[in-house]
């Protein structure tokens, strides 16, 4: 009897983690947050980089379920390298971690960039609907964090290993003259070995306190929280390892309307890109402590994930208009700047019409590519297309967006169709497949595969949306640094090769959280 009831009472345990919020908290590509509480409401801007629109604005009420609402700006800058004209282009850079706070009613968004080597600051009253007034100034500082203190002073501070600390003008248009100074002349692991890094820097202030988050990576080891404490913004700091585990580091910390505290931060995790952890924080001796028994946990007491769809990534039937984002649904983001005459959703009514408005002969050098995040532990995309408008050389069909990329799609070759499929994954794109097409209707399908960073994707295509083939081999996903510095990328795509003017036809894109081998 004594060991039927622990049974029972073992299933219910179980049966409650069942029903417990996981971490990660998002298992997608969502790094480098900065989140803020206005009233009941969580806002979280994070990095895309070369994406445009750039920077976008999530909103949750429960740190678990965010919601696409905004984008800081919808293009950077009208540069060769963000147009990706003249050989030019800007993968990996863009713009990099941002800061979002408010003070006085106005929403604040600052970021940098090593595309333009600029600071930017974006301001609005309305987070959701905009507009956004844009600040920019010289030089870039890097990694920075915005600060309004007390006494109306502005700061930032930045930098990498060596902290600076800047006042900024009023009107946001520069720094104060002479009020760059160094803050923390080596950020490092406070017992004094090699910490690598120390950057990402985030200040808040509780309690009359100042803290400051960093990351650092000591040689041989993982990424590392550490946060100095100061009694004034400008010093001196103590500074503490704060977090060393499963290396889930870099961000912040925000409170809830009931006075709990959670760090935000996020974790390397292969070609599925860096995904973002909530982990809880108690207060001791006015320090806050991050995780439980230094670890970070596996479940929260937090309201439990309704996933990913609609709120993060989503399936687009292309059948009616949606405001924001120029008419596309907001997951929905431009390899580099699009050059918006040549793609359209009303041209065809209920199909995404990519036309080919200029020549390219690579692939990752050729524009109007739509993407939207790949997530895990396992996802599929899956696309219908037609082809009747495509000219001789034209390229159209479904891609993994990396630097190693995939791609499954169609070319025409004089009056010939073919389905292709090209695997990049081991740095050098190769033509895998070349099967003859003979109708204008053709369906295409990309599994991915996270599990355990097995990180491998399989490309199929379909002729009737029944039966499925494989075409290709598996490609191998990497995550490549200093180059696109991203997750892989779900896309639909169209160029030319030698002449401009021809035009496919997408039907839709759908999502899957399941895949064939499951």
């Amino acid at each position: 009897m004594k060991n039927k009831a622990v049974i029972i009472i073992l299933g219910i345990i179980a049966s409650l983690n069942l029903y417990a919020q996981q971490n990660p908290v998002i298992f997608a590509d969502v790094p480098d947050q900065s989140i803020i509480r206005v009233g009941n409401a969580y806002y979280m801007s994070s990095t895309t980089m070369h994406l445009s629109p750039g920077v976008p604005i999530m909103k949750s009420k429960d740190l678990i379920n965010w919601q696409l609402v905004n984008y800081a700006y919808n293009t950077l800058a009208d540069t060769d390298e963000m147009n990706l004209e003249n050989g030019k282009q800007t993968y990996g850079k863009g713009t990099w971690a941002s800061c979002l706070r408010y003070h006085n009613g106005v929403y604040y968004l600052s970021t940098f960039s090593q595309t333009t080597w600029k600071t930017y600051i974006y301001t609005t009253k309305d987070i959701e609907k905009g507009p956004w007034e844009e600040h920019s100034f010289q030089p870039m500082l890097h990694d920075h964090t915005l600060f309004f203190d007390d006494d109306g002073t502005i700061y930032m501070i930045y930098g990498v290993r060596k902290l600076h600390i800047v006042e900024l003008k009023e009107d946001l248009s520069g720094i104060k003259p002479e009020t760059d100074r160094v803050l923390i002349e080596d950020v490092t692991i406070p017992s004094g070995s090699n910490g690598g890094l120390g950057e990402g820097s985030q200040l808040f202030k509780v309690n009359g306190k100042y803290y400051l988050f960093n990351i650092t990576w000591p040689k041989g080891g993982m990424r590392t929280v550490v946060i100095h404490r100061a009694d004034k913004i400008t010093g001196p700091y103590e500074g503490r390892l704060a977090l060393q585990d499963l290396g889930v580091a870099q961000g912040g910390m925000v409170d809830t309307p009931n006075g709990k505290w959670y760090a935000y931060l996020f974790r390397d995790f292969g070609s599925v890109g860096r995904i973002p952890y909530i982990v809880p924080i108690k207060w001791e001796d006015g320090w806050p402590v991050i995780g439980i028994n230094g670890k970070v946990p596996e479940t929260l007491d937090l309201p439990v994930s309704k996933g990913l769809i609609p709120g993060i990534v989503a399936s687009d039937e292309f059948n009616r208009i949606k405001k924001g984002n120029n008419g596309l649904q907001l997951v929905w983001q431009w390899n580099h700047n699009p050059d918006n005459r040549f793609w359209s959703l009303t041209q065809r009514k209920g199909y995404l019409r990519l036309t080919a408005g200029r020549t390219d002969s690579d692939f990752l050098m050729a524009r109007n590519t739509l993407t939207q995040r790949t997530f895990g532990p396992v996802c599929s995309g899956s696309a219908c297309v037609e082809i009747a408008g495509m000219k001789d050389g034209d390229r159209t069909g479904l891609c993994l967006l990396q630097k190693n990329y995939g791609l499954v799609g169609v070319k025409k070759i004089g009056d010939d169709n073919y389905i292709y499929m090209v695997n990049a994954g081991s740095g050098e794109p190769v033509e895998q497949a070349n099967i003859p097409l003979s109708g204008n209707r053709v369906y295409f399908k990309a599994e991915c595969d996270f599990r355990d960073r097995t990180d491998t994707a399989r490309f199929f295509y379909s002729l009737d949306n029944k039966t499925w083939n494989v075409i290709g081999e598996p490609l191998k996903m990497t995550y490549t640094l200093p180059q696109h510095f991203m997750g892989y990328r779900f896309g639909l795509f169209n160029y030319a090769t030698k002449e401009a003017g021809g035009f496919a036809d997408f039907d839709y894109f759908r999502i899957s959280k399941q895949i064939e081998n499951n």
